[in-house]
């Protein structure tokens, strides 16, 4: 059975009952799953009724359980016992979601998902690998991803050394006709997976980019899709707009988002505790665009309910037997008349479930914001300045050095918070200083009461990334830098990963300037980790 989501809506009741009477009456439902365009625009743009592929995968996709049942065995009988994932976005947020949820089972390969082009970190993750026991999942939609391709490129020259079929430890998924797919060929990989044309990557949980990954590390393929099928069924044409799960969240998002609750704030109990990072980037991504959007947060540290402010919106999601950390939270947040969405779920595996709530929602949120929520025009434009500042074209930008300036700099760029901000946190460092972000995200609202987000980078380019650029005018964004350790250059490239990341930051940066975001800089140094810790200390005595 399917758990009716609960709604504490107050003032936006009305707006959210109005909007369903109005796709009732217009029979939006079916039309949606008829792919017509006319649901969010009248003009047939591209990338519209042809990304709507992913309504139906809990079904097209049960005759490749077969393929990947016999690919993850074929893997077990080589003797491997890691895979490592090679993607930015759609291809690494789901597979991340799926290993953090269900881990590995038993007797089959641990997974490590590598989507960070910060030397530090690639090469801590080439000190820990044995390139025989190692197999390599290379997975990008366009098939040109650049970070993706220079991690490819690091790995094959690793595996070379070791033995003279290399190909054998890699896989390809890609669409068809990429090149990442000529590549394969060319390389004899031991296997390609092609996906459809007509699914966007950030909706692509359920294709072989989701798939494949999971099946390899035990996750049960086939209940996850019976689960989410329960979900795709209800949101269905069958259905009633009025309980419709995912047309009913749609509307409670996109309404609330024009009532100035555009910060979609995911608590989320432990079992499904991953599950906010990708649904950050599906909501991020399609909603944030055309000035307007909506902001997901998550994995914000739990603070006292004084420092939230009345523009969230809280999406509250417990699964049975877990504990919930939330509870007198959100008891006190209904009592302050913050809207709230109650979800509850019975299982780990109803991930697959929430994961298809979220993307009916968010298709439907953008019938209400009138945007395209399967394009992402802003991403583009950083990839563009980032290629200048590879080439030298491209000025850096101010940056501030962790000193006594600092502090002032600091209080110069909060005192730009507004009512309705959202502060942004991106940082171009190595994995594994949460502890340091989550006290500066702290810190910062507790002085401003403004929502606050943080991403790795250039992780978050390819995920919130174009919400920061292309939504409202209502983030202030603190790029943190600094000087690797390592300098690791890329195997057949002209460039190191020091200049890849770099320049990704100084793109990122100019995008953001060129939007008119207020944006501060700080580099770290090459101690990159006492550094960190003096900011958050600085932040903290603010």
């Amino acid at each position: 059975m399917l758990d009716p989501q609960r709604l504490h809506l107050g003032e936006l009741t009305d707006a959210v009952d109005a909007q369903l009477r109005e796709w009732s009456a217009s029979d939006v439902v079916s039309r949606v799953w008829g792919m017509d365009h006319t649901v969010w625009s009248e003009d047939p743009e591209p990338e519209l009724a042809d990304r709507l592929g992913w309504l139906g995968l809990s079904a097209t996709m049960r005759p490749a359980l077969s393929r990947l049942a016999v690919l993850a065995e074929s893997v077990r009988e080589a003797g491997f016992s890691r895979v490592v994932l090679c993607g930015m976005g759609g291809s690494s947020l789901a597979p991340e979601v799926f290993y953090r949820t269900f881990g590995a089972a038993p007797d089959h390969p641990d997974l490590t998902v590598v989507d960070s082009t910060h030397p530090d970190e690639v090469a801590r993750v080439i000190e820990n690998l044995d390139p025989l026991t190692t197999i390599f999942i290379i997975s990008s939609k366009s098939g040109g991803t650049l970070e993706t391709l220079s991690l490819f490129r690091t790995f094959w020259s690793q595996v070379v050394a070791h033995t003279e079929t290399p190909g054998d430890h890699f896989i390809a998924i890609t669409d068809a006709g990429s090149s990442l797919e000529e590549l394969a060929t060319d390389r004899h990989f031991r296997d390609v997976f092609t996906t459809p044309a007509d699914v966007g990557g950030r909706y692509s949980a359920f294709t072989f980019f989701g798939l494949v990954p999971a099946a390899l590390i035990g996750v049960n393929i086939g209940r996850l899709l019976d689960r989410t099928d329960i979900m795709a069924n209800a949101c269905s044409p069958d259905t009633p707009v009025e309980a419709n799960p995912g047309a009913v969240f749609g509307a409670v998002m996109g309404q609330a988002a024009k009532s100035g609750h555009d910060k979609a704030t995911f608590l989320v109990s432990s079992s499904l505790a991953a599950f906010p990072v990708w649904v950050e980037q599906l909501i991020a991504e399609s909603t944030g665009k055309d000035g307007v959007g909506i902001v997901p947060v998550a994995d914000e540290p739990v603070g006292d309910p004084s420092e939230y402010a009345r523009d969230r919106l809280i999406i509250h999601i417990v699964v049975k037997g877990d504990v919930d950390p939330f509870e007198s939270l959100i008891e006190q947040l209904e009592k302050d008349g913050v809207p709230i969405v109650k979800i509850t779920a019975d299982s780990a595996y109803d991930v697959g479930q929430e994961m298809y709530r979220a993307e009916f929602a968010t298709a439907m949120a953008g019938a209400v914001l009138a945007i395209n929520p399967f394009n992402q025009p802003n991403v583009q434009q950083a990839k563009e300045l980032a290629k200048r500042a590879m080439d030298g074209e491209l000025e850096a930008g101010e940056i501030h050095a962790v000193g006594p300036d600092e502090e002032a700099a600091i209080d110069e760029w909060l005192s730009g918070v507004a009512t309705g901000d959202y502060v942004g946190l991106q940082a171009y460092l190595p994995y594994g200083v949460d502890d340091q972000l989550e006290a500066i995200r702290a810190a910062i609202r507790s002085v401003t009461n403004s929502a606050t987000t943080s991403g790795y980078g250039p992780r978050f380019l390819h995920s919130t990334g174009q919400l920061h650029k292309g939504g409202a005018n209502n983030g202030l964004f603190l790029q943190i830098v600094d000087e690797p350790q390592a300098e690791i250059p890329v195997p057949e490239t002209d460039f190191t990963f020091n200049q890849l990341i770099r320049a990704q930051a100084d793109g990122d940066f100019q995008a953001l300037v060129a939007e008119g975001r207020r944006v501060l800089r700080v580099n770290l140094g090459s101690q990159a980790t006492s550094a960190l810790a003096m900011l958050a200390q600085t932040f903290e005595g603010l």
